[in-house]
């Protein structure tokens, strides 16, 4: 028997058949590439032209909806389709878009072939000098914006050409406070099957060289990419700055003014008389999956542990008088940076005299930011027999929502698949998760339906859980990292981080032979990035990270530099 639609409900159906029939075709000229090219094409749709809608794909409300398809040995003049079978953000489909006008940008995001020493052959976006952002990656592909009318009642066959190109980046310049290193990594270079490169931008010493016979400590401070050495400045904001602009998050007018000022009074206290010589490091290590490597060694990543240790900072402090003994190294750092700075003293004791964690990525998994990885099944939803609550992803100092974890993912979902998204929870899969059978990393839980892969998150404990490692290695480790550590969080962490540190201080408070002898401490309503000052409001403290830590950091060299130790030639 044929089955018939009754007549109103097609007729209510009609609207979505109809949007069902858009299609987008997106192609590059000769003129751009010659040769056939692997990636992913990006659509992104807004409702607005205030900016490219590339540089409006966020985890807000009020996001851009980008879809995307990847593509293999795409050659000039053929066309990438999205049509309604494509997987999209916010939206999941383009039938669900409603009649009216858009501002339409598509973007290839380049992939390079790598064939590494596992034997995988894998296709990533390696970093170009920009970070791994695939809106500004030098040498993708965009198209200028246009403006289109979806149209109720008809078919519509868009067409979209990539006939612009990002520039490339220049490097930064050395200044006289202000170096710059850039080396080929040996195991880096192995690992990957191509040349690999470590970075540094090193803020050298007042008085370096004045005093050829110094040699100094060295702070190495972990974050995002950093470009070029920030926050600090040998001149002064001008007085006539526009103060115009207005950060949401801080309610507040004239910021870039306010970081101009701190850059300078910074410059102002490093040259001061009493302040101490040292050598300040923010590291390079931008890869094919992320801005940076986490810092340790990763079955995906390769060994950027190793290679950041025995290769990079060596030879930062041979150029440029480093000490280089574990009593004359601290690390600090903020979120991810945080994360870092603690890993780095847990995975290499002796190597740093203490590490100061600001808001630090989960530091336990049994606290991955608002659900337990080893004993939910979901990460998206908290489930009972009878309703499933979305979990929240980000929140404000109120505790009001702004996304969940499942929009966060398929947010990534879409901007790349097998981890290749350049963002948050997949450069966590790429770095904690072993090698799965297509050479990718192995999912961690399904990215579209969030259910959580029991065997991979256990390799995550045993590997990368810091407070699993810390309590199930503390007769080792015990003594080679009491006092050393020191932990700060907001309460009101926007991204629940606060959750991971809680336990973490239960133990290190609770551990005995020895003692941690550890600080933990807390911003009241402060929100992600607080780094341990109670006097300064955050917008103030989070620029302050190379001023905070100096007095526990000089005390702790007093308390415990060996016999004989050089403590004066850097005090001048």
């Amino acid at each position: 028997m044929r089955y018939q639609i009754p007549f109103l409900v097609l007729i209510c159906l009609l609207p979505s058949i109809v949007r069902a029939q858009t299609t987008f075709s997106v192609s590059f000229p000769a003129s751009q590439s010659g040769q056939p090219l692997d990636g992913r094409v990006l659509l992104i749709i807004a409702k607005t032209d205030k900016t490219e809608p590339r540089l409006q794909v966020s985890d807000a409300v009020e996001t851009a909806q980008i879809f995307g398809v990847d593509v293999n040995g795409l050659k000039p003049g053929q066309a990438a389709l999205i049509d309604a079978s494509v997987f999209g953000y916010p939206e999941r489909s383009l039938r669900n878009l409603k009649p009216g006008d858009y501002y339409v940008q598509a973007v290839l995001h380049k992939y390079e072939t790598f064939k590494r020493k596992d034997g995988h052959t894998v296709k990533l976006p390696m970093d170009r000098g920009e970070g791994q952002n695939w809106r500004t990656a030098p040498g993708n592909l965009f198209s200028k914006p246009q403006k289109i009318s979806l149209k109720p009642g008809s078919r519509q066959a868009i067409a979209v050409l990539l006939d612009q190109v990002n520039p490339p980046i220049p490097e930064p310049k050395d200044t006289k406070f202000i170096k710059h290193i850039n080396i080929q990594s040996k195991r880096l270079t192995e690992f990957w099957g191509r040349p690999m490169f470590l970075g540094a931008h090193v803020l050298l010493p007042a008085g370096f060289d004045e005093h050829p016979e110094a040699r100094y400590p060295l702070c190495l401070f972990h974050g995002h990419f950093p470009d070029d050495f920030s926050g600090f400045s040998e001149t002064p904001p001008p007085a006539n700055m526009d103060t115009t602009d207005y950060i949401e998050r801080f309610k507040l007018y004239g910021y870039k003014k306010i970081v101009a000022q701190e850059a300078y009074d910074f410059y102002k206290k490093w040259t001061g008389k009493d302040f101490p010589r040292m050598l300040i490091v923010e590291i390079q290590h931008a890869n094919p999956y992320y801005d940076d490597s986490y810092a340790v060694n990763s079955a995906n990543l390769g060994p950027y542990g190793d290679a950041i240790m025995y290769e990079l900072l060596p030879e930062i402090e041979r150029q440029f008088r480093g000490i280089g003994q574990g009593w004359a190294r601290f690390t600090y750092g903020g979120s991810t940076g945080g994360w870092e700075a603690l890993a780095a003293q847990v995975f290499y004791p002796d190597a740093f005299n203490g590490c100061f964690a600001a808001c630090p990525d989960p530091i336990a998994f049994d606290a991955y930011t608002v659900f337990n990885l080893y004993k939910d099944k979901n990460a998206y939803y908290s489930e009972g027999p009878f309703r499933r609550t979305p979990r929240p992803g980000q929140r404000n100092y109120l505790g009001q929502v702004k996304c969940t974890l499942e929009e966060t993912n398929h947010r990534e979902l879409v901007m790349g698949t097998h981890s290749r998204s350049g963002d948050q929870f997949d450069i966590w899969e790429a770095v904690y998760s072993p090698v799965g059978p297509d050479g990718y990393p192995k999912r961690i839980w399904n990215k579209l339906t969030g259910d959580i892969d029991a065997t991979v998150a256990e390799y995550w404990r045993e590997h990368y859980d810091l407070l699993h490692i810390l309590r199930r290695d503390w007769k080792t480790l015990g003594p080679k990292v009491a006092g050393k550590i020191h932990i700060y969080c907001g309460d009101m962490d926007n991204y629940y981080l606060n959750n991971a540190v809680y336990l973490m201080e239960d133990f290190l408070k609770s551990v005995q032979n020895p003692s941690a002898s550890s600080e933990v401490a807390y911003g009241d309503r402060a929100e992600h990035c607080w780094n341990g000052d109670p006097t300064q409001p955050n917008y103030i403290s989070r620029l302050r990270y190379n001023t905070m830590y100096v007095d526990k950091i000089l005390r702790r060299i007093e308390q415990s530099a060996p016999k004989g130790a050089d403590l004066k030639s850097w005090r001048y």
